[in-house]
């Protein structure tokens, strides 16, 4: 194969060479003849790609068989974009700088709505067609992994595989599969109704959607006898036997996450009814103690990193979490690292544990409230009182914080606008909190910031049935959380800022909608669209004039309500959680009742189905 890589007059001209360049610390490098080449992409720039667990697991992963070879591959960001465009140089792997092209999987990760264009740019880049329809024999399998698969609809067209589920369990299958069927004369047609067999696997092209005259789904069925009519989302059982690396790849430039990573649990019991991630992830595992001892070590030691992160849906629910900082502390304090704790609940989070943080490197805390009122909070099943918050913060302050981050969300089922204004009112409380501290005790000025995202109904949540607002509406109800920040005793400690009400509109659209809308992705693209996730990229005119070349209504995918029995574009997906149970978790949330955690009890979601987390635990 030929192997690329950009001349010295290329990188001269661009920002950040090193983004494309390979060769960081832990890079593996193999003799590529007779393996099975794969590359790995992530639909954005190399800072963000890099930060990202899921390729570090599964680069590790595919390398670890003697007959692949797992190549990395990033968006290139626009400057270079042009030159490749122009110059004709297709996109390449950064371990052997070799074709994308020319390899046999193209694997692109799906982490975000907004990387849909990136995608396509990286097929574009690749010389690649963009279809899969129009993919010859020579050309990559181009697979979809990652969160955005739990309805990967408005992208079929694109990818000859999705994968569904978590990354660690039927790959080998997969690569199994092509090692046995490569030396035979089989066609990419007859390859993938095989791997269409292979729990998890969904072969777009295998299936065919009709349509009602109102443009809701009638039917989605498998075009040909043996393709599975139901995808069953895979789950790694033991997350303590599962494949975990131990050098972690080392960038050479700053990345957006600059620390070793250390996954804790995946999963989570709380059951918020907006969190799409509380619902597919379930249930909830744990990794054993003493694995995630060992490769705290060996990550800090092979990584030279001074900050490790302890990453889960909820942190605070590790079982074993003190203990694990206790050996953190005690082994790494004196080398200057850091410890890292996020989504940590305001009502789980102990002084003590505050304080051995804070002697190694103070920063600000950030809690989730979601809701400024109690009403809205049991609406999303958020579990958290007015209390809990308030004593939460007081703790944090006690221990010597006074940077507090709060993180809540506009445009939530029945909000009203007393709703909108308690955001402003519960971080005022926050503050008063503060400065009930004797002056002399304090550690300067309370610093508040309270940041509201827009909400969007994700597939598989008990909202999903449930309307979007309009860009003007969300706007709105940002104006009057503004003006009630304003309004407040202490408004100069508290700062607020929102999220682009028009890149959630899209988001929100493509989140929930249909095959239909590739039409409208292939359009946005070709008329220059990339990196839609930066505010200084986005362009909000050239989705609107796709959806009118493309003659569909993005209304239709936002602010209509959903009829109960509507058939969803994802609900040939089975991810565990049952759609009778979200059925029923939307019904209780119109009652403004909260449902248990699942440590307190069962609520019958159907994650029990899946053996190895708590759902099960109790069952037994």
């Amino acid at each position: 194969m030929k192997k690329l890589a950009l001349d010295d007059e290329i990188l001269l001209k661009i920002d950040k060479p090193a983004r494309y360049i390979g060769n960081e610390v832990n890079m593996i490098k193999k003799d590529p003849k007779g393996k099975c080449r794969v590359a790995f992409a992530f639909p954005d720039v190399y800072e963000i790609g890099m930060s990202h667990l899921g390729i570090q697991i599964l680069y590790d992963m595919f390398n670890k068989r003697d007959d692949v070879y797992c190549e990395r591959v990033y968006s290139p960001w626009p400057d270079l974009h042009q030159i490749m465009k122009e110059q004709r140089i297709p996109l390449f792997g950064l371990e052997s700088q070799t074709p994308v092209k020319d390899m046999n999987f193209l694997g692109i990760t799906i982490q975000y709505e907004m990387c849909y264009t990136n995608i396509l740019q990286i097929l574009d880049l690749s010389q690649i067609p963009m279809r899969a329809a129009d993919r010859s024999e020579a050309d990559p399998i181009v697979i979809g992994g990652g969160p955005c698969t739990y309805n990967p609809e408005p992208l079929a067209d694109f990818f000859d595989i999705f994968y569904i589920g978590e990354g660690e369990t039927v790959y080998d299958d997969l690569f199994d599969l092509y090692q046995d069927m490569k030396g035979s004369s089989y066609s990419r047609f007859e390859f993938l109704k095989e791997a269409a067999k292979i729990p998890g696997l969904y072969v777009p092209s295998l299936y065919e959607v009709s349509y009602h005259e109102d443009g809701t789904i009638a039917s989605f069925q498998p075009k040909y006898e043996g393709v599975p009519k139901t995808i069953k989302r895979q789950v790694v059982e033991d997350l303590s036997a599962a494949v975990y690396p131990e050098k972690p790849l080392v960038p050479f430039i700053k990345i957006t996450q600059d620390r070793v990573v250390l996954e804790i649990q995946r999963g989570c019991i709380r059951g918020c009814r907006f969190c799409q991630a509380g619902m597919v992830y379930r249930p909830l595992r744990e990794r054993g103690i003493e694995m995630l001892k060992d490769k705290a070590y060996q990550m800090l030691q092979n990584t030279g990193h001074e900050e490790i992160s302890l990453s889960s849906l909820s942190s605070s629910d590790y079982t074993h979490l003190e203990e694990l900082l206790n050996f953190l502390i005690e082994n790494f304090k004196s080398k200057g690292v850091n410890i890292s704790l996020p989504s940590l609940r305001i009502d789980a989070f102990s002084l003590d544990v505050m304080s051995k943080v804070q002697d190694i490197k103070k920063s600000s805390l950030t809690f989730a409230p979601e809701a400024g009122s109690q009403r809205m909070r049991d609406v999303i099943n958020k579990g958290l009182t007015e209390e809990d918050i308030i004593n939460g913060a007081g703790l944090a302050f006690d221990g010597g914080w006074q940077k507090v981050k709060l993180y809540f969300m506009l445009g939530l089922p029945t909000e009203t606008e007393d709703d909108m204004r308690a955001i402003a009112q519960l971080a005022e409380k926050i503050a008063e909190r503060y400065y009930e501290i004797p002056k002399d005790q304090r550690n300067g000025k309370c610093q508040i910031t309270v940041s509201t995202s827009f909400f969007v109904p994700k597939p598989f949540t008990p909202f999903q049935w449930f309307p979007m607002c309009t860009k003007d509406e969300f706007l709105s109800r940002a104006k009057v959380v503004n003006e009630a920040v304003k309004e407040q005793l202490n408004r100069k400690s508290i700062r607020y800022n929102w999220h682009e009400a028009d890149v959630t509109v899209i988001e929100g659209i493509l989140a929930r909608g249909d095959r239909r809308l590739c039409e409208v992705l292939l359009k946005v693209y070709e008329s220059g669209s990339i990196f839609d996730a930066w505010s200084e990229y986005f362009k909000f005119d050239h989705w609107m004039n796709a959806f009118l070349s493309a003659g569909i209504d993005p209304d239709f995918y936002t602010t209509r309500i959903r009829g109960e029995d509507e058939i969803f574009p994802w609900d040939f997906i089975d991810t565990g959680v049952t759609k009778e149970f979200l059925l029923r978790e939307w019904h209780t949330s119109q009652r403004e009742k909260i449902t248990p955690n699942c440590r307190q009890k069962c609520s019958g979601c159907g994650a029990m189905t899946y053996k190895g987390g708590v759902c099960y635990e109790n069952q037994n």
